[in-house]
């Protein structure tokens, strides 16, 4: 499944946030990094599973798009520890 945000976060702070996020999570949901660079980040977990993480500015913010098979669950709740734009109505 692919799972989408945008944050207030600069795409390098989004990657090492997520780094950490996933290597402090419960053994069997635990992941760590296996290729990394200046706006993706792929981690690998139990059993094989893979999380592939990117970044994109996007006006003014970062977009993050992670894309998993086992791990949507603990993606979400990374999702849930970015800050968010606050949004303006006109």
């Amino acid at each position: 499944m692919v799972h989408e945000t945008i944050t207030t976060l600069a795409g390098p702070d989004v990657i090492g946030r997520a780094k950490s996020f996933f290597a402090q999570r419960m053994p069997q949901s635990a992941a760590f990094p296996e290729s990394e660079g200046p706006a993706y980040l792929t981690l690998r977990g139990q059993g094989g599973e893979e999380i592939a993480l990117a970044v994109f500015a996007d006006d003014g913010h970062t977009r993050v798009r992670a894309s998993t098979l086992f791990f949507d669950q603990a993606v979400g709740r990374f999702f849930t520890t970015l800050p968010t734009p606050a949004v303006v109505t006109t």
